[in-house]
């Protein structure tokens, strides 16, 4: 059950990261379209995507160190 958890600490954080690169526009997409909806999109919630990013990312990291001194 232990590792059940931290899998899902590491999958939080893994989201957390990639939604903080999606919103700093570092994910690109290969379709032009795709890409231009993309960048409407995040224009249009980039201040909501870098503040949940951000709060996600250390809410994960806090619970991964918590879990891994837990642990050992």
């Amino acid at each position: 059950m232990e590792y059940f958890a931290l899998f899902f600490e590491l999958l939080f954080l893994a989201a957390g990261i990639y939604m903080f690169l999606f919103a700093t526009g570092k994910i690109k997409s290969k379709n032009p379209e795709q890409q231009r909806k993309t960048e409407e999109f995040r224009k249009s919630l980039h201040p909501w995507l870098m503040i949940l990013s951000i709060v996600l990312i250390i809410i994960m990291a806090i619970n991964l160190v918590l879990h891994l001194f837990q642990s050992g």
